[in-house]
């Protein structure tokens, strides 16, 4: 592989039209789906704008080793576009790299795809009534945008007293550096996060000594991962209806567990039990269980698949560090009693998943970015538009909760399409939801919000926003949301001009 285990990199097409009816932000699943409901209800005037070399989203910005999707592989992927050449049953991130890719060439996509674009601000004219797009090769003009960016997109690295004097390599683990060889060397990793569990044991037998820093343990339940085979592939390509059927049973499994994470966190008890029950068996060390062992209700923050995390902690040359970190010297880190000398820090610690940091670069009709309006909680009607930013949407939007963010996004899908078209019908240049209608989508939102486990659970999550409010989760039924998105409601829009 080249590119840092990244497939083939795509050329990145001629500059951006001057003007175009549609510009998309961002080529993951939100973007891809996009462009196809877009040529299917014929508007076929628009363009990807991806900042990377290639197609993907997070899936091509992500490298790490061990890198690997935690929802099922035939759930993770578009209705219209099934791919039954999954390896395993949870997709690796190559490979959800390239199916996003063969599917944006199948679908015709890639005529649209402007790469190596990266978008540095988007402001709306409420003269023209259009979107003036700035990007790092060009400027352009669209009549809607769409914002696809996704919410795993900036690394959130902890401002952690003298992190700039560190002498050896460092780096967060959605920008790895593999031109780093860690064979040999004395590695710290920071954060015991989703990414930190497939890390850590992936790099485990190669370093010379692995220190794993640990603020708050993750709950961490069995992995069922297991190859796909053959035979299964062979059935899903030939009948492709058959591979519904492990896809609606992953779907509904999820949906069943709603109740739980958004009403009644009581019935959080039996997964509890089951992840105690995992820990005590791998983990036969009472001291270390007590380490391991989180204070708060379980899906209060993500709960975490594997079976190799609590291993790989007990390996001679790893060392668990739950003392917080005081600071990081020129040689390594420093804690309220010791330092360690390092290598290489890896900062395994998530995403600013709340701040959605397209958004400072979105300027609506007042002059304000997305971002100042938001205040730090962010909000849309029903996960899509905001008042003040006339033809822009979001996709995926801000909530996902407990299952596949596919699913959603494919609602959204919908929704905004039919907003194009009722547009297109009407004769209106462009539309913007009422605040009357965002502010009772929005209020009606937040009140089951303190019910559930994300609000109630006890932890301070990425799923709280700097207020505290739980923003990037929806408090219901995924099947609720698509009922909800499945019409566009034009009465909650001002028609401009």
């Amino acid at each position: 592989m080249t590119n840092g285990g990244r497939g083939m990199v795509a050329p990145p097409g001629p500059g951006p039209a001057s003007t175009v009816d549609v510009a998309i932000v961002g080529s993951g699943f939100g973007g891809i789906g996009m462009g196809y409901r877009l040529k299917q209800a014929g508007i076929h005037d628009f363009v990807i704008l991806e900042r990377a070399e290639g197609v993907g989203g997070t899936w091509w910005w992500n490298t790490y080793p061990g890198c690997q999707c935690d929802i099922p592989s035939h759930l993770y992927s578009l209705s219209f576009a099934l791919n039954p050449a999954w390896s395993r049953t949870y997709p690796l991130q190559e490979e959800i790299r390239d199916h996003l890719e063969r599917t944006a060439v199948r679908l015709g996509l890639m005529p649209h795809m402007r790469f190596r674009h990266d978008v540095q601000w988007v402001r709306w004219d409420d003269e023209l009534r259009l979107w003036h797009i700035a990007t790092s090769r060009g400027a352009l003009t669209a009549r809607v945008v769409v914002g696809a960016a996704g919410t795993f997109t900036e690394p959130r690295v902890p401002n952690i007293r003298g992190r700039e004097t560190f002498g050896g390599h460092a780096f967060h683990s959605g920008q790895w550096d593999h031109s780093v060889a860690l064979a040999g060397k004395r590695v710290a990793v920071v954060g015991t996060g989703a990414s930190a569990i497939q890390i850590v044991p992936s790099i485990q037998p190669d370093v010379e000594r692995l220190y794993v820093f640990q603020r708050t343990p993750p709950w961490v339940m069995p992995h069922t991962d297991r190859p796909i085979t053959s035979v299964e592939r062979w059935l899903f390509e030939r009948l492709p209806v058959l591979q519904r059927i492990p896809r609606a049973f992953a779907y509904l499994l999820r949906e069943c567990a709603s109740p739980a994470f958004t009403r009644h966190t009581r019935l959080l008890a039996p997964l509890e039990w089951h992840a105690r029950r995992h820990m005590r068996r791998q983990v036969k060390d009472r001291g270390l269980r007590k380490r391991l062992l989180p204070s708060y209700r379980i899906g209060c923050k993500r709960i975490l698949l594997s079976n190799k995390w609590y291993p790989a902690l007990q390996e001679a040359n790893v060392e668990l560090v739950t003392e917080p970190i005081s600071e990081i010297t020129p040689r390594g880190i420093r804690t309220l009693t010791s330092e360690v000398e390092l290598d290489v820090v890896v900062y395994a610690t998530g995403f600013a998943v709340t701040e959605v940091p397209f958004a400072r670069r979105v300027v609506g009709r007042d002059g304000q970015t997305l971002s100042e309006v938001w205040e730090g909680s962010p909000r849309a009607h029903k996960n899509s538009t905001v008042p003040g930013f006339p033809n822009f949407f979001l996709v995926p939007g801000l909530q996902t909760g407990y299952s596949s963010q596919v699913f959603m996004i494919e609602a959204q899908l919908r929704y905004v399409v039919e907003a194009l078209v009722a547009m297109r019908e009407r004769g209106a240049h462009a539309i913007e939801v009422r605040p009357e209608a965002f502010r009772k989508w929005n209020d009606a939102v937040a009140r089951r919000m303190p019910r559930t486990v994300w609000s109630s659970g006890g932890c301070v999550s990425w799923y709280l926003d700097r207020h505290g409010l739980s923003t990037p989760a929806w408090p219901d039924f995924t099947w609720k949301f698509r009922k909800e998105t499945r019409e566009f409601d034009l009465a909650s829009y001002s028609a401009l001009g």
